[in-house]
């Protein structure tokens, strides 16, 4: 049996945050503590030695230039100014004196052992003889120097303890660790509250994109507010909502019109198909008439699902934009609509029309708007004119008009006007002219011609010029 890989969950992104923060700062803290460490270790042992070479040095130039007698240091009575005490007092040095054979002349504090090398150096004849050595002394370590006096007169030990300078920069060392320790510490919470004023919007706009994938409605609030990357999330992510609330709404009410649109004709064909069955028994006339009515139908049903895909595949056309001349535009929509409807079409341009945009939209648009004013101009006593200005598109025809309380409405969806629904038409074509027009960056507009008529059109990349 194969069992899954338990995934382990992610770390959330303040978890992140934080522990990124406590591992820049530990890294940080360490390196710096242990330069500071080193640093002021060195320096102490550095100084320490040197204190002690000094006191040698001045010692040994001391006895180079005078001879010293040793009765200047009675182990009884201790003489103010003496070396040993000198030394004793400037350096805080334990002073331990050996006679001319090697035995303690004066003991120093503790006492300070006496080795074969020094008994050596305390017969020396050169004055300033020096033989050095480290020992230890219980549980303390000592620097030890021995300096001969020369003439076989005995020498002077000097020893500095090091084992209590070690002591404190143990301490130093634990101190520091503590330091470094607390540093991470207060860093990691640090961390974690800055990331959690950091993260605290993203939280809230996770919670609220988990909520739309979950639910499915988008009705709701976003977290909007600062100015950075996060405040422009949110707008963009709010922004983004409604508009796929919008699409929502414009599909669900797509289909229910579609759907209210497309029952009258099927009711039509099926009436007129139930009647095929009785075809032989009807009159010619009346088969005549059966026959169109079928052809009718079929062709506005056929011209109604199309209207319907262009219009929902209208804002995913694939169509690249490019430079478009609406003069050009205009001229082939016209040409198209004399071939198909026969009318007298005419074309006036002006200005500059070069847009940037989609041509196969912009024709449809175009078509749309001259079949409109030659299926409602239907007397046909003078030509539809087609005028591009700028990148304004308008149609002029010489029909019935269009009504002020419709010309708000004239470019729903399905909407008709009572005067127009005996005509041929699904309600379609002036909706995708809108939808070409907002693509486009533009408006819509109709408005009644002023010796009788309508004037429809479209602008494009602008608002619609006065």
């Amino acid at each position: 049996m194969r069992f899954p890989l338990r995934r382990h969950p992610r770390p959330s992104l303040r978890t992140t945050f934080a522990l990124s923060f406590a591992a820049v700062a530990s890294v940080v803290t360490l390196l710096v503590g242990f330069l500071s460490y080193d640093a002021a270790a060195g320096l102490v042992r550095v100084d320490q030695k040197s204190a002690f070479t000094d006191v040698i040095r001045d010692l040994r130039t001391q006895v180079r230039g005078q001879k010293v007698i040793l009765r200047q240091y009675p182990s009884e009575v201790p003489v103010p100014y003496g070396l040993r005490d000198d030394l004793r007092r400037i350096s805080r040095m334990d002073v331990q004196v050996l006679g001319g054979r090697g035995g303690v002349y004066d003991e120093g504090k503790p006492a300070l052992p006496v080795g074969d090398e020094d008994r050596e150096t305390a017969a020396a004849a050169a004055p300033g003889t020096m033989r050095q050595r480290n020992i230890s002394i219980g549980e303390d370590d000592y620097r030890m120097a021995t300096v001969a006096l020369g003439d076989h007169r005995g020498a002077v030990q000097v020893a500095q303890q090091i084992s209590d300078t070690e002591d404190l920069l143990r301490e130093l060392q634990k101190r520091t660790a503590l330091f470094v320790v607390a540093i991470i510490v207060a860093a990691g919470l640090a961390g974690w509250w800055l990331a959690g004023r950091i993260t605290r919007r993203l939280t809230r706009l996770t919670r609220v994109a988990e909520s739309v994938a979950v639910t499915g409605r988008m009705e709701v609030a976003v977290p909007v507010a600062g100015d950075d990357e996060v405040g422009r999330l949110g707008r963009a992510f709010d922004g983004m909502l409604g508009r796929l609330a919008r699409s929502k709404d414009d599909q669900r009410r797509l289909v229910q019109d579609a759907g209210h649109e497309l029952r009258t004709p099927l009711t039509s064909l099926r009436t007129n198909i139930s009647l095929l069955s009785r075809f032989e028994k009807l009159p010619p006339a009346a088969r005549d008439e059966l026959l169109a009515d079928l052809a009718g139908e079929t062709r506005e049903l056929t011209d109604l699902v199309n209207e319907l895909v262009d219009l929902a595949a209208g804002q995913r056309d694939d169509e690249p934009r490019t430079e478009v001349s609406l003069d050009e535009v205009a001229t082939k929509a016209a040409t198209l609509a004399r071939r198909r409807t026969g009318r007298d079409i005419t074309v006036r341009a002006k200005g500059d029309t070069l847009v940037e945009g989609h041509p196969a939209a912009l024709l449809r648009a175009v078509s749309n708007l001259v079949e409109n004013a030659a299926k409602f101009d239907r007397d046909g006593t003078g030509p539809v004119e087609v005028v591009v200005s700028g990148h304004r598109v308008e149609v002029r025809d010489r029909g019935p008009g269009i009504a002020e309380e419709d010309r708000e409405r004239v470019f729903d969806r399905f909407y008709r006007a009572p005067g127009a629904r005996s005509l041929p038409g699904s309600g379609l074509g002036l909706a995708i002219v809108r939808e070409v027009a907002l693509a486009h960056g533009g408006t819509v507009f109709a408005r009644p011609r002023p010796d009788g008529g309508a004037v429809l059109g479209f602008t494009v990349d602008g608002p619609e010029e006065p």
